[in-house]
């Protein structure tokens, strides 16, 4: 029995022993360890200057994410939103002409922004862009390609084109500017020689609406972040001598309460429009707000399928305005007056110019007409130019009435 064991005990060492040997020896030759780097080696060499590391499944997946998004989080439908009209115009002619600039939404809270703004996204139409693009590339504006992009088309490539709906990013109060610009791998950089970048939300963004809620309290590095990518149209990422540049063209959209604090005069200059809202002061029109409120709360999926038919037609009149909108005219004569009411009401730069006659342009469109009317004009000036005044803390009467009456003094309108 002792001598079976020890037996036992001397193959068990011997067995150890063989198994350490097998692991200080190489299973694989050197040579044959050689051969199979040759490929990886081959196939770093022929990869481009510039990679973006893909976003592929995520493009490829986001029609999927947006409807269950959507079902996860119901959006109160546009159409069933009581009052607040000139916020809703603003909203809508900015979809219509995104170059009109962005609106900024200010008044007290709980008075439906955020909710209207949100709303909109369910409007908003669809747009070409080259398939599995993180940046939402146009195929046919060179503006609004990346350099990958414009490369293929430089070579000759085909573009394969596909279709999205038009992005709505919401930027958070406490992102950072890594997540809005987006980061650079310096790691695979310096080991593989390529750039690898990875998207912010400036990206997705591209061709969209970015939408600040609380804009008077966003960080300042943000708002410069903003500032630059507002004024030039493009995002530029700089790491370690290393660069990076894509479009960044977005309709900017911001809400916030004053009595919260103001926003930097640069950035609000940046808005194409300055929506003023309050709070609905008619009983009946209060209790129509708290009773539609409390059906889509307790069932919204049937309360959005009741607004489905006024939501498509809503969608369809957008789409045809975008179609008329390269039609419409404004008279030289409406023009000058316009320009007159920026001179006598002291506005600083020609920017309210353009927007005035790009919002009532959009107006004209979105009622079905190619020719501008002074009612186009009256309806839009105050939304363009209140925000552009210089303030004066003792004036007894609000920016966009003293907009309506300089028009109606210009224009001769009672």
């Amino acid at each position: 029995m002792a001598l079976r064991m020890t037996t036992a005990s001397a193959q068990g060492v011997a067995a150890r022993q063989s198994s350490v040997k097998a692991m200080r020896m190489p299973s694989v030759p050197v040579s044959r360890t050689v051969r199979s780097v040759q490929p990886f080696q081959a196939a770093k060499l022929q990869r481009g200057a510039v990679q973006v590391r893909a976003a592929a499944a995520t493009v490829e997946k986001a029609a999927a994410s947006s409807k269950l998004e959507g079902a996860a989080r119901p959006v109160f439908p546009f159409t069933a939103i009581v009052g607040q009209e000139e916020m809703k115009l603003a909203l809508i002619l900015n979809v219509i002409d995104p170059k009109i600039g962005g609106v900024m939404v200010m008044g007290d809270r709980g008075t439906g922004k955020s909710t209207t703004i949100r709303a909109l996204a369910d409007l908003l139409p669809e747009m070409k862009v080259v398939a599995k693009d993180p940046f939402n590339s146009d195929p046919e504006d060179p503006e609004l390609m990346s350099a990958e992009v414009r490369e293929k088309l430089k070579a000759g490539q085909s573009l394969p084109i596909g279709s999205m709906k038009i992005p709505m990013i919401d930027l958070p109060l406490g992102a950072t500017e890594d997540r809005v610009c987006g980061t650079i791998d310096i790691e695979k950089a310096l080991t593989e020689g390529v750039k690898a970048f990875e998207p912010g939300l400036l990206a997705k963004a591209n061709r969209g609406i970015l939408y600040v809620d609380e804009v008077n309290l966003l960080d300042d590095h943000l708002v410069d972040v903003l500032l630059d990518s507002a004024a030039s149209g493009w995002n530029t990422v700089e790491r370690e001598g290393i660069s990076i540049s894509h479009p960044a063209r977005f309709i900017l959209v911001g809400s916030g309460n004053p009595e919260e604090g103001e926003l930097r005069p640069q950035l609000l200059d940046r808005f194409g429009m300055h929506a003023q809202i309050g709070t609905v002061k008619e009983p009946k029109l209060r209790v129509q707000i708290v009773s539609q409120r409390q059906i889509f709360d307790e069932d919204p999926s049937s309360f959005r399928a009741k607004y489905e038919e006024q939501q498509n037609a809503l969608t369809a009149r957008i789409v045809e305005a975008r179609k008329l909108l390269k039609a419409s005219e404004v008279n030289y004569d409406y023009r000058v007056k316009i320009s007159q009411v920026c001179s006598e009401l002291n506005v600083d730069g020609i920017r309210g110019d353009i927007v005035t006659n790009r919002a009532a342009k959009a107006l004209a469109a979105f009622e079905g007409r190619s020719e501008v009317t002074p009612e186009d004009i009256y309806r839009v000036i105050p939304l363009c130019l209140r925000h552009r005044l210089r303030k004066d803390p003792l004036a007894q009467i609000d920016d966009g009435d003293k907009v309506r009456e300089t028009f109606k003094s210009v224009f001769g309108m009672e």
